[in-house]
């Protein structure tokens, strides 16, 4: 295994090398890993890991870090030509965003609060003016201050207390999602002595304005405490209120709108279970709402003297119930209104006389309006035929008027208000692209392809006016599909770098993901989760067999999930494309999701399934990307990862694309990049942020013969 590892590591550079010289460049050789055997049984299979030595918890093994190097170099070296282009990029990308900008003020009691961004600054600062936006400016949090020293910089929570007085924020500078609360007095733009170190990320005020709720995880970074904490007291006092024991349950913190509740939602993939108290009575107990009972999920909202639920019991989709606040049990919910098969309720947003509700059908996201007093409701029309919006931030109760975001593939980022009495609109702002973007020069259109099993899976697409469909055309194709989080159709100013370069930009809406409601995330999950694959496959097939592009001319993309989809696919249809990109990838599925130590791994049993299962073993290793890797040829690919990064670690890109190197028998590029100081987001500053999409489009325009 190690001659033919070497052999192959000499033959692949070799060939790069040629390849360089007729650039008139000189690569460096791709790092060559060691083998060292790890063997497992399971269920009578025999699984060889020779690559998990990579794994290093503490992130600072001499051997490991040096390697990484060594693959960090080697793709600096195969790239440098690219470098003007990358430049280039980039500053294509930059000229179209407004570098000092603000965001829309929202209100919230006597001030208005917003955040704006300075030319040549990473970061965001967050402002407020009092009364009125004719007010004096007071800075609240200054990021790009905060980040002085640190290569990351990343807020968590920022959480106003009640009478506005307090600002409690936390902040990561590793990109490992561990953040550090600290208080900061408004009056006197003083920081309290109050500093809580390693919590999740939630928190939430009490009414007395003194009193703060906050969770901490557990080892495997799995949210699992709550605690209460007074302020002047030393932390080291907190009062420990709950602990969840169940390791598939997850614990986030909320506070109802109208502010006289606190939430906790206890929620594994199948099942939650909230508990509660007054927010003015942040001494008492916990009060179970309904308790957790298996395939039963809700959501809890209040208004007045009633709970609202969001509950897919006996609705599959899920519908809205209320329960009185003096009894809240499962007995008492009662439908507000009849359950529509056909409609996937997401989240609500309540008003004094008002309730927005987030739900989607036939593939689109819709925001539909209940009025509490003639208990009527109607939806909010948009005039494209393929969009996404969101309910945006609106922290008063007693409004009338709900605030809402609205982009598609062509129209940018777009806030409106909207008037749920008199049904009218006002658009706010909508995000500029300079450099005289035109949307009528484009053309967004939807196409369905047709799965192994006669499912139509959806494609979203947009791409210039005046296209050819003759099979030329470079098709930059993206996916997701797990979790049952839905691909949106947003807009990009980034995108436009590939538009304008001739590009069609592709979503494939595949199952797993939810576009089309719940069933259509059930059948691609746990033993259904090769139909991900094969839908993307589909859709890839289709393309080509409808001539908006060739295999020679595809790209093929995604990210974390998204990133096992990438590596299943190349894996089970090599021949697909020319290029594969994937970010922070999981895809080690196996020896990630038999150690349970690692973060995530439990809460995901009901995602993937549990791999001490025989059934569930077999069909997991089965498409397991890195399980699956074998003697063929493989696309072009980059692949990244953060050294950080505590949801997808980074020895699972490290071993996959140190095992592809062993097997493949081709010649394409492959590239691993794995930042030295980030997690799973990648870069956290903006221009940051950009040279990195910068970086892998220069690779995608490189490989096309494009650059």
């Amino acid at each position: 295994m190690r001659n033919q590892f070497l052999w192959k590591s000499t033959m692949l550079f070799l060939s790069l090398s040629c390849m360089a010289l007729s650039c008139g460049h000189r690569l460096k050789p791709a790092p060559a890993a060691k083998v060292v055997p790890k063997v497992d049984t399971m269920f009578g299979v025999e699984m060889v890991d020779n690559y998990a030595w990579l794994r290093d918890d503490s992130r600072s093994d001499p051997e490991v870090l040096a390697y990484i190097k060594a693959e960090n170099d080697y793709t600096a070296s195969v790239m440098k030509h690219t470098e003007p282009l990358q430049e280039q990029l980039f500053q294509e990308m930059r000229s179209r965003i407004k570098e000092t900008d603000l965001s829309v003020p929202v209100r919230h009691g006597d001030y208005f609060y917003y955040d704006r961004t300075e030319e040549g600054k990473q970061y965001k600062i967050y402002c407020r003016k009092e009364e009125s936006l004719e007010a004096d400016e007071e800075i609240l949090l200054d990021l790009n201050v905060l980040a002085e020293g640190h290569d990351f910089m990343s807020l968590g929570t920022f959480e106003i207390s009640p009478d506005h007085k307090l600002l409690a924020y936390a902040t990561d500078t590793a990109g490992n999602e561990r953040y550090t609360l600290r208080i900061k007095d408004l009056e006197t733009g003083r920081l309290l002595p109050d500093v809580i170190n390693n919590i999740s990320g939630d928190v939430v005020w009490a009414a007395d304005n003194r009193t703060l709720f906050y969770t901490i995880p557990d080892d495997a970074w799995r949210p699992f405490r709550l605690l209460r904490h007074r302020l002047g007291t030393d932390t080291s006092d907190d009062k420990l209120i709950y602990t969840e024991n169940d390791e598939a349950f997850w614990m986030s913190l909320y506070k109802s709108k109208d502010e006289e509740y606190i939430f906790l939602d206890l929620g594994s993939k199948t099942s939650h279970e909230t508990r509660y108290l007054r927010a003015d009575r942040p001494e008492e107990k916990l009060k179970i709402l309904a308790e957790r009972a298996p395939d039963i999920e809700y959501e809890v909202y209040h208004h007045d003297d009633r709970f609202f639920i969001v509950t897919n019991l006996d609705a599959k989709n899920f519908k809205i119930v209320t329960a009185p606040e003096n009894n809240p049990s499962r007995n008492n919910w009662t439908d507000l209104m009849p359950y529509d098969p056909k409609i996937k309720i997401n989240r609500l947003s309540m008003f004094r006389d008002f309730m927005a509700i987030s739900e989607r059908e036939g593939g689109f996201s819709q925001l539909r309006i209940y009025d509490f007093k003639s208990q009527k409701t109607h939806r909010i029309q948009f005039d494209e035929p393929i969009y996404t919006c969101r309910i945006d931030e609106n922290p008063e109760f007693n409004s009338s008027t709900l605030r809402f975001n609205y982009q598609s593939l062509i129209t940018p980022f777009s806030v409106f208000q909207y008037d749920m009495k008199g049904r009218t609109r006002e658009l706010l702002k909508q995000k500029e692209v300079l450099g005289g973007y035109d949307p009528s020069e484009y053309v967004m259109e939807r196409t369905d392809a047709v799965a192994e099993d006669g499912t139509k899976i959806p494609v979203s697409m947009v791409y210039r006016k005046g296209l050819k469909k003759d099979g030329t055309n470079p098709l930059y194709l993206v996916g997701y599909g797990s979790y049952g989080s839905s691909s949106e159709p947003w807009f990009s100013s980034n995108r436009l770098s590939l538009l304008e370069r001739g590009f069609i930009y592709a979503k494939a809406h595949i199952r797993g993901g939810g576009e089309m409601g719940r069933q259509w995330y059930e059948d691609g999950k746990l033993m259904k989760k090769k139909n991900t694959f094969t839908d993307f496959i589909a859709v890839g097939k289709h393309l080509v067999a409808q001539k908006y592009t060739s295999p020679d001319k595809l790209v093929i993309a995604g990210g974390s999930a998204g990133g096992l989809l990438i590596g299943a696919v190349v894996n089970m249809a090599p021949e697909l494309c020319r290029v594969a990109v994937a970010d922070v990838p999981f895809v080690d599925v196996m020896n990630t999701m038999l150690d349970a130590s690692i973060p995530l791994t439990v809460v995901e049993y009901e995602e993937w399934g549990n791999p001490n299962e025989e059934e569930a073993f077999r069909y997991m290793l089965s498409y397991s990307p890195y399980d699956n890797v074998r003697a063929q040829a493989y696309p072009n690919m980059l692949v990244t990862g953060g050294l950080y990064d505590t949801r997808v670690q980074y020895f699972e890109p490290t071993k996959w694309v140190a095992k592809l190197r062993a097997n493949k028998t081709d010649n394409n590029r492959l590239l691993l990049k794995i930042n030295m100081g980030a997690g799973h987001g990648g870069a956290s500053g903006r221009y940051d942020y950009l040279k990195e999409i910068a970086f892998e489009y220069a690779f995608i325009l490189d490989v096309l013969g494009m650059n």
